[in-house]
């Protein structure tokens, strides 16, 4: 994890390094088309000198008014000037990838900012290996026809017509996304019916949307909440602030760790902050509900039944036909 922020440390300061550059030369450019801009510039240079030292010596001077007016004069004619040249009026100011931290991933307050957020989710993925699986399952893969076309007598339809309404519930979930909806989704069915590769092409459309998605398999779940725990710093909480902050939390196969008071306890407050933060959580497992309500206590069991919406999967083991 080190590593990890120390990259993404060199990438915000890369930007930063580029946004200087291209400052310079979009002040390069201007200077040479429109000089009166540099001369404006020099003039803005020598009065903020004045004005920070007017500043130390009278506060409240008349002095100190008049050299800020002349400033924002000075200001407004450089922007004219830029408009009447057909440059928007903030060409020469800083542009920034982010606005909120100005490309430095904190913002004023110390906290984390969004963009670092998703970055620091990102490059999670890529240590887990599930990059490498999104660019096999995704929506582009998705094959319709694997799932069998036959009816169910005891579901009373295909497996085929049942994966067709998951997807439109699914199609919902990603169209309403940015909503304060209470959307959250719960597949459960036995092993082999397309639950994990469903979850991927959900995390890769959002990770292609610039969502930051974190997904965590209930056995690595268990780690980060034990590493937090039992081997605390800065790295181990930071894994764990992510469970509660990301857009989006998939669980995976929940119900094959090993369940105590501390992991039901710790599932029911990640899930639990999560819906009071508006945020969304995707959790699949192969248990029915009457196996999760004796895995789980009620607590856990009833907020998840209750703000979570239940797709059933059901069908052939599909990795024998695949195979």
């Amino acid at each position: 994890m080190k590593e990890i922020f120390r990259e993404i440390e060199k990438d915000y300061e890369k930007q930063q390094d580029l946004n200087k550059l291209q400052l310079e030369e979009r002040q390069n450019l201007i200077y040479d088309k429109i000089p009166k801009i540099k001369k404006i510039d020099s003039l803005i240079i020598k009065l903020a000198i004045s004005a920070a030292r007017e500043q130390i010596n009278a506060p409240s001077s008349q002095k100190l008014l008049k050299i800020n007016q002349d400033i924002y004069e000075l200001k407004e004619e450089k922007e004219k000037l830029l408009e009447e040249n057909n440059y928007p009026k903030d060409y020469l100011e800083m542009h920034y990838n982010c606005d909120a931290c100005k490309d430095t991933g904190y913002l004023e307050d110390g906290t984390r900012c969004s963009c670092l957020k998703k970055k620091l989710s990102q490059e999670l993925f890529e240590i887990s290996n599930i990059s490498y699986v999104l660019s096999k399952e995704n929506f582009d893969t998705f094959d319709l026809n694997i799932f069998s076309d036959e009816k169910n007598e005891k579901e009373g339809i295909s497996p085929r017509q049942n994966m067709n309404m998951i997807l439109k519930a699914v199609k919902k979930f990603l169209d309403t996304f940015d909503e304060k909806n209470d959307m959250n989704l719960l597949f459960y069915g036995p092993t082999g019916q397309g639950k994990t590769f469903l979850l991927n092409c959900i995390a890769n459309y959002l990770i292609n949307e610039n969502k930051g998605v974190v997904y965590q398999t209930a056995f690595n779940l268990l780690d980060v909440l034990e590493d937090r725990k039992f081997r605390r710093n800065d790295l181990n909480q930071s894994k764990y602030d992510l469970l509660f902050s990301c857009d989006l939390l998939i669980i995976d196969d929940l119900g094959i760790e090993m369940s105590n008071s501390f992991t039901t306890s710790e599932i029911f407050n990640i899930v639990n902050t999560r819906i009071l933060r508006g945020r969304k959580t995707l959790i699949s497992t192969n248990l029915s509900p009457k196996e999760l309500s004796q895995t789980y206590t009620d607590r856990v069991f009833s907020r998840v039944f209750q703000r979570f919406y239940p797709l059933k999967f059901f069908g052939e083991d599909l990795r024998l036909k695949i195979n």
